[in-house]
């Protein structure tokens, strides 16, 4: 088992150097060049400032307790853990569903997108999506504080989560249940469909392009968004959209996987891969501080 634990430890600690390398690569990039200071790229290097910190609140504790013999957490600390975990997932709920929007405008209404995406409107979308996804979990996490807990309690998860809370508490739980049910609904799949009318609304106007260059140019620069939507919300509805405690352990583990490790992991790769201008702006980005380097003979 310790060995096992071991290679875990290295897979883990590897995705996680990566995740916090890509990310901050492509959050300085589109900071530092001015060729992409567009709401596009200013969702972009938000998102990946979110996942900077999203990543943040589970992995060093998983990566801890791989280490650990005595793997433990204080009441407050898991508390807090779920609430920043459900934050952070809300706020990219919404900031996905502000990328889909921007992506509708910029398709759809292309003469008037320069007067209504201005740089003013993106500051505040950004700020809404924090807001809203730090007010967002209060409620449940009030709820959960107040439950009580008898006896051992070892949580049956690989980080501290709602439903594996839930189904420690030696009380009824079914208010909790239809609570968390509510709330993430609505945020889930309310955002969730907001996304999918913008991108059915997308596909037609796309469609409607006469340029077959000019289909795959505006199909382009979609892909990657859609991509990171279809990966991140497929695994949160299966996880958070049911009124019940949990399906299995294995289920809800490799579901936690996907959505806390995988989808951070990826979001560099699917939006640097994809993007030919990302790529050349990490390019001069680099080739600028070459350039500034003086070499001495």
């Amino acid at each position: 088992v310790r060995h096992i634990r071991g290679w875990l430890f290295v897979l883990l600690l590897l995705a996680y150097l990566f995740t916090i390398c890509g990310n901050m690569l492509i959050f300085l990039v589109i900071r530092l060049d001015t060729a992409l200071h567009i709401p596009m790229y200013h969702f972009v290097s938000v998102l990946s400032f979110l996942e900077l910190w999203y990543t943040a609140t589970t992995i060093p504790k998983m990566l801890a307790n791989l280490l650990s013999e005595k793997r433990t957490i204080s009441f407050a600390g898991c508390l807090l853990q779920t609430y920043f975990f459900h934050s952070l997932g809300a706020s990219e709920c919404y900031l996905l569903t502000a990328m889909a929007y921007d992506r509708y405008l910029a398709i759809c209404r292309p003469l008037h997108y320069p007067a209504i995406m201005t740089a003013t409107l993106c500051a505040k979308m950004a700020v809404g999506c924090w807001t809203c996804g730090f007010l967002c979990p209060i409620s449940e996490v009030i709820l959960v504080s107040q439950l009580p807990f008898c006896g051992y309690n070892e949580i049956q998860h690989i980080f501290c989560d709602f439903p594996p809370l839930l189904s420690l508490a030696c009380k009824d739980t079914s208010t909790n249940v239809v609570v968390d049910f509510a709330i993430n609904a609505f945020i889930i799949l309310l955002t969730f469909l907001f996304i999918m009318v913008s991108y059915v609304r997308i596909i037609g106007a796309v469609l409607k392009i006469k340029t077959a260059a000019g289909r795959k140019k505006a199909f382009s620069t979609c892909a990657s968004h859609l991509t990171v939507v279809l990966i991140f919300f497929g695994s949160i509805i299966f996880m958070y959209v049911r009124l019940r405690k949990s399906y299995s352990l294995t289920l809800d583990r490799t579901l936690a996987v996907v959505y806390s490790v995988l989808t951070p992991l990826v979001n560099p790769i699917i939006y640097s891969l994809r993007n030919k201008e990302l790529i050349k702006a990490v390019k001069r980005t680099f080739w600028k501080g070459r350039k500034a380097t003086p070499i001495h003979h």
